[in-house]
């Protein structure tokens, strides 16, 4: 049904059934019929329609088992009053043609409300329309000058002509990724001490700056980025290992996935014990371990002094002049060690402990240096890796006295304050 908008304010919609079959011809007669001289001059139905104050009365019927029912629409222009007084006189007739019948309004509709929600819709529709234009907008203006300030932060860095980050003369520790890509989506989110390798065959420029700062390889989480990453522990000296999450490339993973897998990146050397990772053949690999035999013996010595009878007689001046210290660690919480070093196995957990021996809590050996860090209370720490130079380092400061772990790695400098004890050390 079509309705003339400038003349409509209100709709009488109806339902009629009748007791026979009838037409849409009947139901037109029988209103303008019934209702002639109900209503008075004024509301005759007839002149209502002549002066356009009434539209055309739409019927729609179906039949069934000699029964007629349907839907009949009147469009008005008449204020609210009259097209009510309208609707009740549908409501009278009783005889559609030669059958009984029944007409009952439903609803009497007022059109500009209808209109009016119609227009308020489309209005939210076209403001949503604005707000995501304006800000795909603006978000693209801050992209393109984000990505201009990128390429204009991007150096080649060294004779090999690197991709690389402004700040890398400039820091102590440096992150080596893959690609340029890799180097862009980092830069975009501040991380400016970055360069990247350009694939497996790894640029002198990279193993020498390896050699010079702190260095974190940072590597997409799929086959590619393994590989990379075996040739970079076999050529370069690393430090700490970071891994995108699986299948994850480093030039697509946002800001959060960027901020988390440098925050939980391993040291080399227990990434290399948890996967099982031996590099064959590179400079400085036997005098690592050496380094590390020596510390484990020394170590051994320090915790487990020979039996009284085995060691030699001492001059009772000496004995005098000498300070006998008793051992620092007891039987008793060697085998407390022991238990709980047994008990996380494999597990990569660690546990720590209070002056007292006394649990605290067990939490992922990856958030072991800053747990450390933020607590005071922490006098041994028993877990399930190896001791690096940077753990000791961190324990030394927070006064932590005792470490237990699977092995001892790279360190260089063994604090005075800290007893460390391995694996082997209980066998």
């Amino acid at each position: 049904m079509v309705i003339d908008p400038s003349t409509t304010k209100y709709l009488i919609k109806a339902k009629i059934k009748a007791d026979g079959i009838i037409e849409k011809s009947d139901v037109v007669g029988a209103i303008f019929g019934q209702t002639e001289g109900l209503l008075g001059d004024e509301l005759d139905l007839r002149e209502l329609q002549r002066s356009a104050r009434v539209g055309r009365i739409e019927v729609e019927l179906d039949s069934k088992n000699g029964k007629s029912d349907g839907v009949l629409t009147l469009p008005t222009s008449l204020d609210k009053v009259e097209t009510v007084i309208l609707a009740a006189a549908f409501e009278s007739i009783d005889r559609v043609g030669p059958c009984k019948a029944t007409i009952h309004v439903e609803e009497v509709e007022d059109v500009r409300v209808s209109r009016r929600k119609q227009v308020i819709e489309r209005a939210k529709a076209l403001l949503n329309d604005v707000m995501e234009k304006s800000k795909t907008d603006s978000e693209s203006i801050a992209e393109n000058v984000r990505q201009a300030v990128q390429v204009e932060e991007i150096t080649s860095y060294g004779h090999d002509h690197c991709p690389a980050g402004p700040n890398i003369n400039d820091s102590d520790a440096i992150v080596i990724v893959e690609g340029r890509r890799d180097v862009l989506n980092l830069l975009k989110y501040g991380i400016k001490n970055v360069i990247a390798v350009g694939g497996t065959n790894v640029p002198r420029t990279v193993v020498d700056l390896s050699k010079e700062k702190i260095t974190t390889v940072f590597v997409d989480g799929d086959r590619g980025g393994e590989l990379i990453l075996r040739e970079l522990l076999q050529v370069a000296d690393v430090d700490f290992i970071a891994r995108a999450p699986q299948t994850r490339e480093v030039e697509e993973i946002p800001q959060k996935l960027i901020m988390k897998s440098l925050k939980n990146k391993i040291p080399r050397e227990q990434y290399m014990d948890m996967y099982n990772i031996k590099i064959e053949g590179k400079d400085g690999e036997d005098k690592r371990l050496e380094n590390g035999e020596k510390q484990q013996q020394k170590m051994k010595k320090e915790f487990f002094p020979k039996k009284k009878e085995q060691q030699q007689p001492r001059k009772e001046e000496d004995e005098e002049n000498d300070v006998v210290e008793e051992p620092v660690i007891t039987t008793e919480k060697q085998k407390n060690y022991e238990t709980i070093l047994n008990e996380i196995s494999g597990s990569l957990k660690a546990v720590l402990l209070d002056e007292n021996g006394k649990e605290i809590r067990t939490i992922p050996v990856r958030e072991l240096t800053d747990e450390i860090k933020k607590g005071d209370n922490v006098s041994a720490v028993v877990f399930d890796g190896i001791v690096t130079q940077r753990l000791l380092d961190i324990a030394n400061n927070k006064n932590v006295k005792e470490i237990v772990g699977i092995k001892l790695g790279n360190v260089v400098k063994m604090p005075k304050a800290v007893k460390v004890l391995t694996k082997n050390d209980f066998q």
